[in-house]
């Protein structure tokens, strides 16, 4: 079993970056594929980008591919995600996820929230002028 952790979340203006961190806690994180996922007020929660256990194979929704970037160092068992380029709309919450049973598919994004048995707490990102 996992305990994940975010961290990095804040208000940051129309363009500029954030880094988030996800640290895990528990048996395996190594053997885990991570998700992050975000919900914005008022929508559903979406996935926006995955990793698999080695951080070599990674996926991401359209609408963040190009500006973010998801990397893990298990070292530390912690999984990030640089954000650049924000917009008003990257505006959510944002999860880390995980289940022993998710991979992370390299060529179809599409991890669903209901297959997640991990979940952190979430980490608040406001875009704002």
């Amino acid at each position: 079993q996992l305990q994940l952790v975010e961290s990095g979340g804040g208000l940051v203006q129309p363009g500029g970056s954030l880094r988030l961190s996800c640290v895990a806690s528990g048996i395996g994180f190594d053997y885990y594929d991570i998700a992050w996922f975000r919900q914005a007020p008022g929508k559903e929660r979406e996935g926006v980008s995955c990793i698999n256990s080695s951080g070599d194979s990674t996926n991401y929704a359209d609408s963040v591919k190009g500006r973010f970037t998801v990397s893990r160092d298990n070292a530390r068992n912690t999984v990030y995600l640089q954000m650049n380029s924000l917009k008003p709309e990257d505006t959510a919450v944002y999860y880390c996820a995980s289940d022993p049973l998710f991979l992370c598919d390299p060529y179809e994004f599409s991890p669903k929230d209901y297959d997640m048995d991990y979940w952190g707490n979430g980490t608040l990102v406001t875009v704002s002028s």
